[in-house]
């Protein structure tokens, strides 16, 4: 059953009643907001066809990361001196904990120039590229599972956000005095050019959404799949990408610890949705 004909044979919310012509849960006046909310959501027309579903994908993603980015941007200034306290602490955690290894481990790569390249290479072309080319994979030919993937991955920039507001950290590599080196700023000059400071949060190291992310690509690929070499790339694209923002100095490891669980939790807010909002109108647009 196609979403129109889903919706067409929905019960109709404004009904007078029950069989026994008592008001039935349906029935009840939903609060005005809500109302103007409905009114609005059945407006919006229903994406037909692959080529306009794909044009719609691509608006609505594209409008949430450049807004994403840009709100990332916005709440950088004033919090400098916080996000480097804030830093300090979290590395005193790590040394509690017994996991500040970070400074050790960047070490043992930064007089070999080729491990410097190709970490620099996983952790800029290894994200967002990747996360691209994967999408579209999934909307040709996983469609059932785009919808959940494509929503968490805007639940967990959402609750990314919160922890940038709320909990600026600097990350590693402004921390020289800590024994770190930022190896993509000294060696590449690549991703300073697609990320430009200016419009860049550059104190938004807490979670980091590079492995959160990639986590989530890779849980969707492994799940797509059981050829084991596709499973295996599954497991290679957050395992790499763990590396990468500890070797280029872009993230502590509890960083990544956060990262990690705001993935996992905006991926069962998504499916949760998926089976809350099931045969209403936002499900047939977003689905």
């Amino acid at each position: 059953m196609s979403n129109q004909e889903t919706l067409n044979s929905h019960p109709d919310v404004t009904g007078t009643g029950g069989p026994d012509g008592n008001l039935s849960r349906a029935d009840e006046s939903p609060h005005p907001a809500a109302t103007g909310l409905m009114r609005y959501v059945s407006r919006i027309p229903l994406p037909h066809g692959n080529i306009t579903r794909f044009l719609f994908e691509v608006v609505l993603i594209g409008v949430a990361y450049v807004a994403y980015q840009l709100v990332r941007g916005v709440v950088e200034g004033g919090r400098v001196d916080v996000a480097f306290s804030n830093a300090s602490a979290l590395i005193d955690v790590e040394r509690w904990l017994g996991i500040f290894w970070e400074p050790q481990l960047q070490g043992l790569i930064i007089n070999n120039a080729f491990l410097i390249d190709f970490f620099n290479w996983i952790y800029i072309w290894g994200h967002l590229p990747v996360i691209g080319v994967l999408a579209i994979g999934m909307f040709l030919f996983r469609r059932d599972a785009f919808a959940r993937y494509r929503n968490a991955l805007l639940i967990s920039g959402a609750i990314g956000l919160v922890f940038f507001v709320t909990l600026p950290m600097a990350p590693p590599r402004f921390l020289a005095e800590a024994g770190f080196i930022d190896t993509i700023t000294l060696y590449d000059q690549v991703y300073r050019a697609l990320q430009y400071p200016a419009f860049v949060n550059q104190y938004a190291a807490m979670p980091s959404l590079h492995l959160g992310w990639n986590l989530l690509m890779g849980i969707a690929l492994f799940e797509s799949s059981k050829n084991v070499w596709v499973r295996g790339l599954a497991v290679l694209l957050p395992v790499s990408m763990l590396a990468a923002i500890i070797f280029t100095g872009n993230h502590f490891f509890l960083d990544a610890v956060a990262g990690v669980a705001v993935a996992l939790v905006a991926l069962w807010l998504a499916s949760l949705l998926n089976r809350r909002l099931a045969d209403t109108r936002a499900y047939a647009i977003l689905a």
